[in-house]
């Protein structure tokens, strides 16, 4: 009797069968979480950037489609422009003094300090706060508070409202967003020092490593991931302020507070710009794209030591 050899081909097949069942069942399982993707995301961006082709003012039926204008047309407008200048500038001064304290703060908190965790509790608790809330808090704080201490302390300097001088009026805000923001970095930075290998600290105490040597060359390494994290939120954060600018000035005194964000509101739904408007929008999504793509690529190449 011959006998016939078990080459395993039908386990193979057994296994790709198998396989494809699982496939199949993990895309059934994915499907209603793209659909609701699809929905919610891919489709009212690619309405969006329809209308921003058109000049529809956003409730009436009837609009007619202008190309590419509004795209050129923003490029001349000197209100969106000096918006811009405007959201760069505020952007700057609120990332870099937002993660500077945040980073001193978080050192301070990871160290050997009596109710660390009370202190840690205390600078958090900003976070669970709205935004507008906080801005109408500073709002009063701005408009109430302070120019009454001024005036009681005899310090002029003090008591006039920055928020009504169109020169100041950016530096309360930021100060309201340093003030409200920098809960989330901080915890970020205190994962990342934690991260850090003791043993390794250590080695540099014993090479006789002086602090700010430990620092830049021991902590700072393991900071980079987070510092990324903690770049792309601020600066996105930054760029779209919105929130504060509603709460404590509406864009003024003169349009000297008018962020893109709040630029593109106004156009879109007082000034009955929906179709302009959205062009802005799509603008200020293409800019915080490329800014957030390029700060990865750097910081991804620090963080491998190719720079």
């Amino acid at each position: 009797m011959e006998v016939v050899p078990n080459t395993g081909l039908s386990v193979k097949k057994k296994k790709s069968i198998t396989a494809s069942k699982a496939g199949l069942i993990f895309f059934l399982l994915t499907l209603p979480t793209l659909l609701l993707y699809i929905v919610f995301f891919l489709f009212p961006v690619g309405m969006g950037f329809f209308y921003s082709m058109t000049n529809w003012d956003g409730f009436s039926k009837s609009f007619r489609f202008v190309g590419l204008n509004n795209y050129i047309n923003i490029m001349k407008d000197s209100r969106f422009i000096d918006s811009m200048k405007f959201t760069f500038l505020y952007t700057s001064l609120v990332v870099v003094i937002k993660l500077l304290i945040a980073l001193v703060l978080a050192i301070l908190l990871s160290g050997s300090l009596k109710l660390r965790g009370f202190f840690r509790s205390i600078f958090f608790f900003p976070a669970v706060l709205s935004m507008l809330t906080v801005g109408l808090i500073f709002n009063q704080v701005f408009y109430s508070v302070l120019p009454h201490l001024g005036e009681a302390l005899s310090l002029e300097w003090l008591s006039k409202n920055i928020l009504g001088n169109k020169n100041t009026a950016m530096y309360g805000i930021a100060l309201t967003n340093i003030w409200h923001g920098i809960a989330t970095p901080m915890v970020i930075f205190i994962a990342g020092l934690s991260s850090v290998p003791k043993d390794l600290k250590e080695a540099a105490v014993i090479d006789g490593a002086t602090p700010v040597q430990r620092f830049f060359s021991v902590t700072v390494p393991f900071l980079i991931p987070m510092l990324t994290v903690n770049l792309v939120i601020a600066i996105k954060g930054a760029l779209t302020v919105f929130d504060y600018i509603v709460a404590m000035t509406d864009g003024g005194p003169a349009h000297a507070t008018e962020s893109m964000g709040f630029l593109i509101y106004k156009h879109g739904m007082t000034e009955m710009k929906f179709g302009y408007g959205t062009a802005e929008a799509i603008y200020v999504f293409l800019m915080i794209a490329t800014i957030s793509f390029i700060q990865i690529k750097l910081l991804n190449r620090k963080e491998a030591g190719q720079l």
